[in-house]
């Protein structure tokens, strides 16, 4: 069997860029929701001072995380924001001082066993840094640890234009190994296995270079075909298991961390500084001076954009992340999120809509998606409010990588459609489980 996938073009413009630490933007904008799950619950108020590292909201649930200041200063108030799926959440404004002064409370944690390695890593605010946001500690309590065969270390970045793990891995391989001498010690799992596209080639040596002593890590070099930074395309590519529909890794024996999160893990067990700023690859056609540049969570996109250098030309859409899964910013002074790997920024020709013609059944999109859904019958269940069609045709199982739009003849709007459709099934089944419910 071979998982499909599409050729993009690279654009990685900022691989060879170190990145740059910008100065403090005038205010920080933290959402509680920057992560999938239950949002963050806020612990500070109008007035109160913080400083670098504190605590200013907690997990509210299982799958949550804790949110940290990544500045000292003033909280100017406590409010709601837009994010990009057209929800309000809550927020925290905090205005910095400038002085970045260091919570006294930061200390590397204590860890003796897994479950207070589970719990570090929980109070990390850790979330999947590659820009799932899934809460990192969630997928790691796992009851039963010998489930697990190998943890799959995600350092394909297929994206185009994004370069921040990329970074990650020249800059701070060390940490990537460190990372997983912690796995091995807490997690008692024994194989390591890093997938990395064949374009990364300086990332590439560096990796070898550093594991040609171990035998627990294997660098797998893979094509550079997208998605392959997906999880089940990932974990098939490395580790020749076939993750069923519907089910996880861990239903193979694999964990997926992606390697910046695996980095940063490392780093805070060392030093205690909980997730605060990232690295965020700022590039795309209007963009002047394509960068790698390192931000507190919070920092206006615009103050990013401005202080790296700004524009070349007006920006006509602005991207969290790269061009085929990235989300649109609903505003130019939308904050950097946890998750937010990178900033695309397009200009008026790349970022028109091509125009769309009739569908001539050539089945491209479903030569080419990974999963092997029919974006074209969900179309169709889509245009007839079927939900029963689209529970059958499996379309809660697309992950939205877009392949198929990027291969429709026609430019019809697949991936959109399926998103479309994955609400109008969510909607069914939720209105199905409570006629299960009256009953």
């Amino acid at each position: 069997m071979k998982i499909h996938g599409i050729r993009v073009p690279h654009h990685k413009n900022t691989a060879d860029t170190a990145p740059v630490r910008l100065e403090l933007p005038s205010v920080l904008t933290i959402p509680m929701s920057m992560h999938i799950g239950r949002p963050s619950a806020p612990i500070v108020k109008k007035g109160d001072y913080v400083k670098v590292g504190q605590k200013i909201a907690e997990a509210s649930a299982y799958v949550s995380a804790p949110v940290h200041s990544g500045v000292s200063g003033t909280v100017e108030k406590v409010d709601e924001i837009l994010i990009s799926n057209g929800q309000k959440v809550p927020c925290i404004v905090i205005k910095p001082d400038g002085l970045q002064e260091r919570y006294e409370g930061i200390k590397p944690p204590v860890i003796t066993d897994h479950k207070s390695f589970v719990q570090a890593v929980a109070d990390s605010g850790s979330v999947g840094l590659g820009g799932a946001g899934f809460p990192t500690n969630v997928k790691l309590n796992v009851r039963d640890l010998s489930e697990i065969e190998a943890v799959v270390i995600n350092a394909a970045e297929c994206e185009p234009y994004i370069t921040s793990d990329t970074r990650t891995i020249i800059d701070k391989a060390e940490y990537i190994f460190k990372g997983i001498d912690a796995f091995k010690k807490y997690m008692k799992i024994p194989r390591y296995i890093i997938g990395i596209e064949d374009n990364k080639q300086k990332a590439i040596e560096k990796l070898k270079e550093l594991s040609k002593d171990r035998d627990d890590v294997e660098i797998h070099v893979l094509p550079s075909i997208y998605p392959q930074g997906g999880e089940k395309v990932l974990v098939y590519n490395t580790m020749h298991r076939l993750i069923p529909k519907g089910s996880l890794p861990l239903d193979v024996g694999a964990v997926v961390i992606n390697v910046t999160t695996m980095a940063f893990l490392a780093e805070y067990f060392e030093t205690g500084m909980p997730l605060v700023e990232r690295c965020v690859t700022l590039d795309g056609s209007a963009v002047k001076e394509p960068k790698n540049v390192i931000v507190p969570v919070g920092a206006p996109i615009g103050e990013v954009i401005e202080a790296a250098g700004g524009l070349k030309s007006e920006a006509a859409k602005i991207i969290y992340g790269g061009p085929m899964m990235g989300i649109t910013v609903p505003d130019i002074n939308s904050p950097v999120l946890k998750n937010t790997n990178a900033i695309t920024v397009m200009d008026a020709r790349e970022a028109a809509p091509p125009k769309t013609t009739a569908c001539i059944n050539c089945g491209a999109c479903l030569n080419h998606c990974p999963l092997k859904l029919d974006p074209r019958a969900i179309a169709k269940a889509y245009k007839l409010n079927s939900a029963e069609d689209l529970k059958e045709l499996q379309v809660d199982l697309c992950m939205e990588c877009g392949c198929c739009s990027y291969v429709c003849p026609a430019k019809r709007p697949l991936v959109q459609t399926n998103k479309l459709s994955k609400a109008v099934l969510r909607i069914y089944k939720e209105a199905q489980k409570e006629k299960e419910g009256a009953k």
